[in-house]
């Protein structure tokens, strides 16, 4: 399927109206190419395609490729990834290839064992020419970006909006210009500027990030002021490491969201948008200005052709393409056809780093019992109705890996740890039952961070499960904490923002707003990572230099095994009513979503005695409820004597024990 926008410019440089955005299906023109050699940095190809003062240009472009070097599932892989783009440059030497972002980090197993060398090394293979820095590029701190990842790359790494906290300098390049046939082409980058709570921030302590679409600004319009010493551009491209909600164009042009603002505060020097970070394809013009992103892991690409008159200065016309690689698919999801084969130049990189990453990965260090998945919910997959990862649910993975690294942590004997808390982003696959290798370990967490003690008060923890519901204008409005078996709570989920959570109880004992307690988490979540700020709010902090993968396969080793907790550790309750001695109330997030047992009932107790019992609905709610899968409603009767203080207990036959108050309703 390819996605076709198509716009003209007229003889002033920026900005003509937009022709409206067709749909249709086609495949390359010319499949099987054989490749040809990249394009020097910086180029100026005299043999590229012309028509009297017009000069055509190719921009391919990607983002968010994570390591993907292997083809898996409708993932390509770079190999036939490099295939499209040598050969849209065979055809035209005036060909760029840039990204925007996240090329590396969050790898599959292949490229992260080998600290994404695999992933940098077939890029440079492949040709890429440019790229904006997504936050992943971040994962290993800033200087592991500037001083190993930069020099082994052959392209040109930018982030405009990226400056040294000391000097207010940037601190990375902001532009790259290409120069074909007497035509400058100039990429500005920049990366969100939820950058700090996205990586650990005691990884990017020195600099500072500003305002993407302000730092685009400005190099586009010093790419733009008429003088040739500062980098003067014909032509301006933006990359940016953010990206839309939706593939609507609404939500491109949100005025609230992030992107939103980007997009409607660009400046007429800006002729094009890249975008990338919420892996999301789409294709739009927006007030006579392309504004694209390929999706994710190198499934698509886009190809925008760029005519450029060098007797009036000006862009004619821009037409982006975006072209899906797995051109066939059938029933069960299995892909039947490519767009191209692969380059074989590329192949035999992929086939030793894969070598590498197979030995390295087939040590078994235990079995698992049942499969400990993540959440997941209702979604599309290649247009077909499908469940994807839902990082607002509770899951048995997250909970069990908070489990390993409370026992990690007191195993490691420096100081005992009370409660433990895992973000669902930093889960990156599930572990199936049976036998447990080290590569599945580690798909699970592939950020290599290290955990981290503080102390926080009761307070301060309960603010931290408040902040799973994110500030507005978030990619993703709820994140579900794993959180240690000893901890459990109630939420009201038709509560206000900061007023959810509502009763907390550790080893069955309610947590102390005033009390100061242990709490353990990964160096991504410990500086507050995700927007759970709370957690820079804690003192006595100290970095065990255990590495969460390490965590795991100790624990492993130590137990043989694993088995998942099926009982709930977070429960949804919301007190309908309570009229006379009758109260009602809605129950929620009692079962988990994916191959574990259903509740199938709930029952409410009072000091051990029954009081009522309820069939709990397994099916998925709507979806913007989050992590409501599991619900039920019970009437009971209340006791006599019972007061708004007095505790009643929910449990279910999966294990499930939480305890709630009626509270002011009462």
């Amino acid at each position: 399927m390819r996605i076709r926008s198509h716009q003209d410019r007229s003889v002033p440089r920026r900005r003509a109206l937009a022709l409206a955005a067709t749909v249709a299906t086609l495949a390359l023109t010319a499949t099987g190419v054989a490749s040809a050699s990249a394009a020097p940095k910086a180029p100026d190809t005299p043999k590229g395609k012309a028509n009297g003062t017009s000069v055509e240009i190719n921009l391919v472009t990607v983002n968010d490729f994570h390591g993907r070097i292997e083809q898996s599932g409708t993932a390509a892989g770079i190999a036939r990834l490099a295939t499209a783009v040598k050969q849209i440059r065979a055809e035209n030497p005036n060909t760029v290839f840039a990204a925007a972002g996240d090329m590396i980090g969050a790898s599959t197993f292949t490229s992260f064992i080998q600290d994404d060398v695999p992933t940098i090394e077939t890029l440079n293979a492949a040709g890429l020419d440019v790229s904006a820095v997504g936050n992943h590029e971040f994962d290993q701190g800033f200087a592991d970006l500037t001083d190993r990842v930069m020099p082994l790359a052959d392209w040109e790494y930018l982030g405009a909006n990226v400056y040294d906290k000391e000097s207010g300098d940037p601190a990375l390049p902001e532009y790259w210009i290409a120069k074909f046939q007497g035509v400058r082409v100039g990429f500005v980058g920049a990366v969100t500027d939820e950058l700090p709570s996205l990586v650990s921030p005691s990884g990017i302590e020195d600099i500072t990030v500003g305002s993407p679409v302000d730092a685009a600004n400005r190099v586009a319009d010093q790419l733009s002021d008429g003088r040739s010493n500062n980098g003067e551009a014909d032509i301006v491209v933006m990359l940016v490491h953010e990206g839309a909600a939706t593939t609507s164009i609404e939500s491109a042009t949100d005025p609230d969201s992030r992107f939103g603002h980007i997009v409607l505060n660009a400046n007429d020097n800006i002729d094009a948008i890249v975008s990338g970070h919420t892996h999301l394809p789409y294709n739009h013009v927006i007030d006579g200005r392309p504004v694209i992103s390929s999706g994710q892991y190198g499934e698509r690409f886009s190809n925008m052709e760029i005519t450029y008159d060098r007797k009036s200065k000006s862009i004619t016309s821009m037409e982006n393409t975006l072209y899906t690689m797995a051109t066939e698919v059938n029933s069960s999801g299995a892909v039947t056809a490519w767009l191209t084969e692969p380059d074989p130049a590329i192949v035999p990189l992929v086939t030793e780093a894969t070598a590498v990453a197979n030995e390295l990965g087939s040590v078994e260090i235990g079995d698992t019992a049942g499969a400990l998945n993540r959440a997941q919910r209702p979604g599309v997959v290649n247009g077909q109705p499908a469940l994807v990862e839902n990082r607002g649910g509770e899951s048995t993975l997250g909970n069990f890996v908070a489990d390993v690294q409370l026992w990690a942590l007191n195993e490691d004997g420096t100081r005992s740890v009370d409660i433990t808390f895992m973000n669902p982003g930093g889960l990156r696959a599930d572990i199936n039952a049976g036998e447990t290798t080290y590569r599945e370990a580690a798909d699970v967490q592939s950020f290599a961070n290290t955990l981290v003690t503080l102390d926080m008060t009761g307070a301060q923890i309960k603010a931290v499960l408040e902040e799973q519901w994110q500030p507005a204008g978030a990619s993703r409005p709820f994140l579900k904490l794993g959180v240690n078996e000893a901890l459990s709570y109630t939420y009201d989920p038709t509560a206000p923002q900061g007023s959810h959570i509502v009763d907390i109880f550790l080893a069955g004992e309610p947590l102390e707003p005033g009390e100061i307690y242990s709490v353990g988490a990964n160096s991504f979540l410990a500086s507050g990572g995700d927007n759970f700020v709370s957690f820079r709010l804690g003192t006595n902090k100290a970095d065990s230099g255990k590495v969460d993968l390490e965590a795991m396969v100790d624990y492993f080793t130590e137990f043989g095994g694993a088995a998942p907790d099926y009982a709930q550790r977070a429960v949804g309750v919301d007190v309908v009513s309570v009229v006379g001695d009758q109260a009602t109330i809605n129950l929620s997030s009692l079962d988990f979503s994916t191959t574990e047992p259903k509740a199938g009932s709930v029952t409410v107790s009072f000091d051990g005695a029954p009081l009522a019992t309820a069939t709990v609905d397994p099916s998925f709610p709507d979806p913007s409820t989050f992590d409501e899968i599991g619900r039920a409603t019970v009437t009971f009767t209340i006791p006599a004597g019972a007061t708004g203080d007095s505790e009643f207990v929910i449990t279910t036959p999966t294990g499930t024990e939480a305890r709630f108050t009626l509270g002011a309703a009462l």
